[in-house]
């Protein structure tokens, strides 16, 4: 039975054995409850439906995760008309890959260690919610595997795929400065990217430049320049970074996320910005000096 009182929110805090927080960056530009931040998956009751069946299949919906749930903690929360509310959280353990959940709601799910929350646009609530947990729970041990001890422990590690467009004209460069509060490279200047989906790289490369800066570009003037294999970190999420050149294209940049992207604008290819994705430079580097492979944060 539920009680009348009980909160209408539910939500789940799943935490992995290094000590990350799985965290879920919901929709910008939509009516709905704190969009463009990094939350938590969760949702409303539906009925007279409990909130620990609620949030497992919240949980389920969003993420395909069938996991123990105990109760943590209760928090205020707002909605987008501004009406207060309360959500109840529990808390789970989850040691998977992050980046093989489907996401049929926001863009995407992501581990995040503490020390990286205070650099996120978080959800107010849900920053709450990880304070709380750190103040309960001390930091885990974090051994750092060597690189071949990790690659012989039979995981299978998938790589994300991304793709980017590279612009030139008369010696420059085209390169988007980052929006502060984006979630990934904030203030930093980047290529026009994105994440490959269920499309083909070069379909992805005019999707993106499309909707990013109002650029139409014809794939039979795209060609693969250059590709950085990158890690993070020591068993970090391998990423395969693909850079391709449109030798034309049509339309002038402009900024269409403005939420991701601050302003376009062209770099002398031998002097980039100081502020720049680490390997974006190399991609870049790698092109003039006429190389087709880079590999960086691999032992």
């Amino acid at each position: 039975m539920t009680l009348p009182d009980e909160p209408r929110g539910t939500a789940a805090l799943l935490v992995d054995s290094r000590g990350r927080y799985l965290l879920h960056l919901r929709d910008a530009n939509k009516r709905i409850c704190d969009p463009g931040t990094w939350s938590i998956p969760g949702g409303d009751r539906e009925g007279t439906e409990s909130s620990q069946r609620t949030v497992e299949r919240e949980l389920l919906e969003e993420t395909g995760l069938a996991v123990p749930l105990e109760e943590f903690t209760v928090v205020d929360c707002r909605g987008p008309d501004g009406t207060k509310g309360r959500i109840r959280v529990y808390l789970g353990a989850w040691d998977g890959d992050a980046d093989a959940l489907p996401c049929p709601e926001g863009i995407m799910f992501r581990h995040f260690d503490a020390a990286t929350i205070p650099y996120l646009t978080m959800c107010p609530w849900t920053k709450e919610v990880i304070d709380l947990h750190r103040s309960r729970t001390p930091a885990p041990a974090r051994p750092v595997l060597p690189a071949r001890q990790a690659e012989s422990s039979g995981r299978a590690r998938l790589n994300v795929v991304g793709v980017h467009l590279y612009l030139e004209r008369d010696g420059e460069v085209l390169l988007g400065l980052r929006h502060p509060d984006s979630a990934f490279a904030g203030s930093i200047h980047h290529f026009l990217a994105g994440h490959c989906e269920q499309e083909s790289a070069v379909s992805c490369l005019v999707r993106e430049a499309a909707e990013e800066a109002g650029l139409a570009v014809d794939p039979r003037d795209v060609e693969l320049v250059h590709v950085v294999h990158c890690v993070d970190e020591p068993n970090g999420q391998p990423r395969m970074q693909l850079v391709f050149r449109a030798r034309r294209w049509q339309g002038t940049p402009e900024v269409r996320e403005p939420d991701r992207c601050a302003s376009w604008g062209w770099w002398p290819t031998d002097s980039l910005p100081e502020r720049i994705v680490p390997y974006a430079r190399a991609a870049i580097e790698g092109i003039q000096a006429g190389r087709l492979y880079t590999e960086l944060g691999w032992v």
